[in-house]
């Protein structure tokens, strides 16, 4: 009997281990069976159309304080600052804008006064219709020595080639107005101490009425006036004193057309100035980066009655070239003969440094031994095309050729005579004398 109750007993032990058994075994079939369902759901489906993109959800803004705000502000407005004003110059060019072609060389002169204007009468206006060329002309030998004693029956003036009638005539010296250009860059380093001593004793020569500018330059915007139009030879030696050396690439040209343009303009269209215009170059004669082209500036040189001497230092350039390219040193000679050559000047190209003081003198010689001839132009065309001109000086018996410089040619106005005003006088009553005197 016991035994059967303990068979009992442990038959119903397994029953109920087999129905817990199958218990579980349902619950992790629902339950694989739910997490299948699940992966299915989440599971994207295929569709033809495109999904809308869920609405991102927006994130509220940080609660700002005061003085983030203001970081905030400060981060994304920076306060601007004051740009200086550059210090303008005669010379001052404005820096080009990448990706823009630079913009010419601009000369600004320093501002003068406004003379008060004269009393005119309105209609008393008159067209003037001649239109006398002046020439400042050196009559030399064949060994560069001046010849001061020809006479006015021995010239003779050709415009075209067509023979112009001498309209006046004189040997007397008149005032000079010229400048002083020198090359200040690296390459004449070890020649500036007698530049500067050249460009003195040129300065000392000056007489009342002479008034000198001096100019040093290196590349386009470094044209810089360091003494602008002055008779005291004191600011000019200064001037000359402070003179350095500076590294750059050498704008020759620029620095001749400015400044020739600047000789030209001075006192311009005052009648009875008759100054002779000048301007005195010193440079190795290798132009690198110029803004106008040769041919820009002689354009400008026909333009104006300004002689240029050129003293070239030339030696320390390249004299090798390309199979078809000029050399550095041949160009050099090219443009400071042309430079001469055009403008009735001369060019000088000292083998040492010991030819400077004789080469100062010379030039000094040459601008006050001069003829000025006047002619009033039979071709009246205002066309504005070049006119050559060429002076000739007749032989002398016995005497060593004789030979005249000038300036080549000349522009021609264009359109019409400008009117000229004539001042008219004005009657003022002078008060007695006292007349003002408070008793």
């Amino acid at each position: 009997m016991n035994f059967l109750k303990g068979q009992m007993g442990r038959l119903k032990q397994g029953r109920f281990a087999v129905l817990l058994g199958l218990v579980l075994v349902a619950t992790a079939v629902v339950g694989s069976s739910l997490v299948f369902v699940a992966r299915g759901q989440d599971r994207p489906r295929r569709s033809s159309a495109i999904a809308p993109q869920p609405t991102p959800t927006p994130t509220p803004a940080p609660r700002s304080t005061q003085s983030s705000v203001n970081r905030q502000v400060t981060a994304s407005t920076p306060t601007p600052t004051p740009t200086p004003a550059p210090r303008a110059t005669p010379y001052d060019r404005i820096a080009p804008t990448l990706g823009e072609p630079p913009p010419p060389p601009v000369l600004k002169p320093k501002p003068t006064p406004t003379p008060p204007e004269e009393d005119i009468d309105e209609g008393s206006i008159v067209r003037v219709n001649t239109e006398l060329v002046t020439l400042n002309v050196r009559v030399i030998d064949r060994n560069n020595r001046p010849i001061d004693n020809v006479r006015q029956n021995e010239f003779r003036v050709f415009e075209d080639g067509v023979p112009q009638p001498i309209e006046t005539f004189t040997r007397e010296e008149v005032p000079i107005s010229y400048g002083l250009a020198v090359d200040t860059s690296g390459s004449l380093r070890s020649q500036l101490q007698a530049v500067v001593d050249a460009g003195k004793t040129i300065v000392n020569s000056n007489k009342p009425g002479d008034e000198t500018f001096l100019v040093r330059f290196i590349s386009s915007d470094k044209i810089e006036t360091v003494q602008d139009f002055t008779p005291s030879k004191d600011l000019l030696m200064d001037g000359l004193d402070s003179l350095y050396i500076e590294g750059g690439q050498t704008a020759i040209i620029d620095a001749v057309y400015l400044t020739a343009e600047h000789v030209a303009e001075y006192k311009k269209g005052d009648e009875s100035d008759r100054r002779r215009r000048a301007l005195i170059v010193i440079t190795d004669g290798e132009d690198r980066s110029s803004f106008y082209s040769q041919e820009k500036l002689f354009e400008r040189l026909r333009e104006e009655d300004v002689q240029i001497y050129v003293i070239g230092f030339v030696n320390e350039l390249d004299k090798e070239g390309a199979f078809i390219r000029k050399s550095p040193r041949d160009k050099a000679v090219n443009l400071i003969n042309k430079l001469a050559m055009e403008t009735g000047g001369r060019a000088f190209f000292p083998q040492s440094l010991s030819e400077l003081p004789q080469i100062a003198s010379e030039i000094v010689r040459d601008l006050r031994t001069q003829y000025v001839l006047t002619y009033n132009p039979t071709n009246k065309a205002r066309d504005g095309s070049f006119r050559s001109i060429k002076v000739a000086v007749d032989e002398a018996s016995g005497r060593d050729k004789r030979i005249a410089l000038t300036r080549n040619g000349r522009v021609a106005p264009k359109g019409e005579p400008a009117p000229a005003r004539i001042p008219t006088t004005r009657t003022t009553t002078r008060p007695p004398v006292g007349a003002n005197k408070t008793p």
